[in-house]
Order: C-alpha cells, then sequence, then structure tokens
C-alpha cells in the first residue's frame, strides 16, 4: 500500500482538498445592501462547495485503502476527479455574485487545481499497477 506511488498521490490530493476548505480560492468586493463589503471566498462560505470538498477529500483518503481492489479504486478515484471538476467549475460560478472586475483569484486557489491533477496521477498509478498485474497473470 505504502510503497505504490498513487498512494502518495491520493494522501497529496486529500490533503491539498482539505487545505482548501480553509484557503480562499478568490477574494474581492462584494455587494451587501447596497455598499461593497471586501471578502475571501473559501469552499467554507457555501454548503455545496464544503460537502462537495469533503466528499473529493475522503473519497480520496479512502481510495488508499482500497489496494486489493483495484477496480473499485479506479472508480472512486474517477469519481473524486469528476467531482474535483464539478467543484472547481462551482467556485468559478461563484464569481458571479461579486462586483465585476473588483475580484481577483488568489495564488492558493493553485492549490484547488492541483487536487484533480493529483488525482489524474493517481488514476494513472493504478492503471500502471492493472498492466503490470495482467502481464503477471499472462506468464503464469
Amino acid at each position: 500500500m505504502i510503497q505504490r506511488i498513487q498512494t502518495l498521490w491520493l494522501l497529496i490530493a486529500s490533503a491539498l482538498a482539505f487545505t482548501t476548505l480553509k484557503t480562499s480560492f478568490f477574494s474581492g468586493n462584494f455587494m451587501v445592501d447596497n455598499s461593497k463589503q471586501f471578502r475571501h471566498f473559501t469552499a467554507m462560505d457555501n454548503t455545496l462547495l464544503t460537502v462537495l470538498t469533503i466528499v473529493v477529500a475522503l473519497a480520496a483518503l479512502v481510495a488508499v485503502f482500497l489496494y486489493k481492489d483495484r477496480k473499485l479504486q479506479m472508480r472512486v478515484v474517477s469519481a473524486a476527479m469528476v467531482l474535483s471538476i464539478l467543484n472547481l467549475v462551482y467556485y468559478y460560478f461563484q464569481t458571479r455574485d461579486f462586483v465585476p472586475a473588483d475580484w481577483a483569484f488568489d495564488l492558493t486557489a493553485l492549490i484547488a487545481l492541483a487536487v484533480p491533477f493529483f488525482l489524474f496521477l493517481a488514476t494513472r498509478g493504478i492503471y500502471r499497477d492493472n498492466k503490470i498485474m495482467k502481464s503477471l497473470d499472462r506468464l503464469r
């Protein structure tokens, strides 16, 4: 389990997903009662974003322990990757509530962008393990 590279990618993806709960994705002026209010937007500011982020992080963490069933592990990681991309799209659509031209993506948004990347790397590692196991089965 630990000696497989996808375990490392999954642990990094899970840690980064949990980190996005507290780090801001973008910041800017938000309209409240016809007055501008500067605000940092995090996943904790929206219930759907919070749930999606926690589900992605837990799916990556659970996938680490599914190393004996690579098919199921591949499905869980693929679903987590799709949810992570949907999470990013939903983050982007939340910028409409901010005053146009008065907001900017924060540098910590790169953390949220890295989650699907590490899930993709884990998927590649699981796929390679499947190929190795199939070739070993042919040799027997």
